[in-house]
């Protein structure tokens, strides 16, 4: 575990005129790295620097991060003049999804936060005490930065395979369907990877207006060098409500909308696609039901519509009974039977079987948690990471849920249909 430990925080949240798009005004030249993301919609925040920050790992990455938050914010001294959802001291946030995984997460508090909402527009600015007693500005107030103009696409972008071909994949997915079927579990969660090289180095601002520009109804996220746009919520907390989004089963759409329209009514009778979408609301209905009352979990799922693909979803809501922050609810909620499987332990010994790969960050929470705990975190997925020496390579991610009735080449090919975003992001051509 490495952190920063710096002198008391100083933030200062004040309203600004609105901004047209918070990715927008991500400043160029700054660190790749150390810029965030977290937009829905044109609504989110956005930051960029960073002030403080602590990497963990192993089975105690999510406390460690939770402890050092709580030290923070217990010696920070915060004005918030907005009082919106992200105003405040906020901090970003990627976990890995594996306590064995070799990666670091990540919880870290930018300089600069901006952030819109509802039509209004807010900046955070954060600085240490020790940098505001030798005056330089921070919480006292800062503009904002202006619109850059639009980020520089990568260039010619080539595709390789990861870990497994594509027919190597197919084989472990077969393998997979054979335990299943022979009653070691009821389904695995099997995940592929791609590596993206460029010809120039990747801006991630652009990949962000991209990602945003088409699936803006995702949650377009960027922490740490992990980028991606992610339709899952794996649990918001805003005074005291809890809500989370949990998405199984899919299929890839057809660009044609009548076509598409009788592919949304064959998902939602598919028996194996039900299956599938049962067992990973099951996993999160339960864990909301340790820490909520007033638990709200529809019968039946509906069809969340993507550019892309077609999802059943179920949105579960609970009220919250105990405190607890949305840091300590991901934790508890990861990995769900969506991005794993069921029963946990079998599938997760499964998958370190089976996809020969360490997953890093991807398919586990990325997000925010502010000063009063509440936050949001989704589910990393339809995302990649910058390669931490080489700016010009990427590694992609996709993943499917394998059950009993689960045809190889078909989930071959659902694997592709979630790895597009990402691959269109990238390969962008330039905009007039």
């Amino acid at each position: 575990m490495t952190s920063d430990v710096p002198t008391r925080l100083l933030a200062r949240t004040r309203e600004v005129d609105d901004v047209r798009s918070v990715l927008a005004h991500l400043p160029a030249g700054a660190d790749p790295r150390e810029l965030c993301s977290w937009v829905r919609g044109g609504d989110g925040i956005v930051g960029w620097g960073r002030v403080a920050g602590i990497a963990t790992c192993g089975d105690s990455r999510f406390a460690d991060a939770e402890t050092w938050w709580r030290q923070i914010v217990a010696d920070a001294e915060v004005v918030d003049e907005v009082d919106l959802v992200g105003t405040g001291l906020v901090a970003f946030g990627s976990f890995a999804y594996s306590s064995v995984s070799a990666e670091q997460s990540v919880l870290a508090v930018p300089r600069v936060i901006l952030g819109r909402r509802d039509g209004r527009s807010f900046v955070t600015t954060v600085t240490t005490a020790a940098e505001a007693e030798r005056g330089r500005p921070g919480a006292a107030g800062a503009d904002v930065q202006a619109e850059t103009e639009l980020p520089d696409p990568p260039g010619e972008v080539s595709f390789a395979d990861g870990a497994l071909a594509g027919p190597a994949w197919q084989t472990a997915v077969a393998e997979a369907v054979r335990r299943i079927s022979a009653g070691e579990l009821d389904k695995v969660v099997l995940a592929r990877d791609l590596i993206a090289e460029s010809e120039s180095p990747i801006d991630p601002r652009f990949l962000l207006e991209r990602l945003a520009e088409v699936y803006g109804t995702t949650w377009v996220f960027a922490v740490d060098g992990l980028v991606g746009a992610t339709p899952e919520m794996l649990v918001r907390l805003e005074r005291g409500l809890v809500t989370s989004r949990v998405l199984a089963g899919t299929i890839r759409r057809t660009g044609d909308d009548d076509r598409d329209l009788a592919l949304a009514a064959s998902l939602a009778h598919s028996s194996k696609d039900l299956e599938e979408h049962e067992y990973a609301v099951a996993s999160v209905a339960d864990v909301i039901a340790r820490y909520c009352t007033s638990v709200n979990m529809p019968e039946t799922p509906f069809v969340l519509h993507l550019p892309n693909v077609l999802h059943l979803a179920t949105d579960v809501a609970g009220r919250l009974t105990n405190g607890a922050s949305s840091l300590t609810l991901a934790q508890a909620l990861h990995p769900s039977a969506a991005v794993c499987g069921t029963p946990k332990p079998v599938a997760d010994m499964m998958i370190a079987d089976l996809e020969h790969m360490d997953r890093g960050r991807y398919a586990g929470p990325v997000g925010w948690i502010d000063d009063h705990g509440d936050g949001e975190w989704g589910i990393a997925l339809r995302s990649g990471a910058l390669d931490p020496v080489d700016p010009r390579r990427m590694r992609l991610f996709a993943g499917c849920g394998i059950v009993a009735g689960s045809d190889p080449e078909a989930e071959l090919a659902e694997s592709d249909a979630k790895l597009v975003p990402m691959r269109t992001a990238l390969a962008a051509p330039t905009r007039a």
